[in-house]
């Protein structure tokens, strides 16, 4: 891993199991909150419009989540290849103040920056 101690890729490893978890749980969670809201409940018109927009934005967070959950098994997936920390990229040391901050990160930041400036 690149210029990262063995306790720090030992914590980052530990990071994604945890986030892994975490993201896990929240999708679990809100799988009920997601489904579809029923016509023919008893409510008023102003609370379904309200139900609706609730459920809206909670599979906006379930998709969220997913990906992110897709992006923390990816990261899991290249620590037990021994190439977590590499940008997919370029190939070099991703900084290990952005692994800290984002475990996930399969990027550099200059590539990362130049992926988002493509797809804008």
């Amino acid at each position: 891993m690149p210029d990262l101690t063995n306790a720090q890729s030992s914590a980052l490893h530990r990071a994604l199991l945890e986030l892994r978890e975490e993201l896990q749980g929240a999708l679990d969670a809100a799988a009920e909150a997601a489904a579809p809201v029923a016509l023919d409940q008893p409510i008023g018109r102003v609370s379904r419009i309200d139900a609706i927009q609730q459920q809206s934005m909670v599979q906006a967070g379930r998709r969220a989540a997913a990906l992110r959950l897709q992006q923390v098994e990816a990261a899991l997936r290249r620590c037990d290849a021994l190439e977590y920390g590499f940008c997919l990229e370029c190939g070099d040391g991703i900084e290990a103040g952005r692994l800290h901050a984002r475990p996930e990160a399969a990027f550099c930041i200059a590539c990362q920056s130049k992926s988002e400036a493509r797809s804008s």
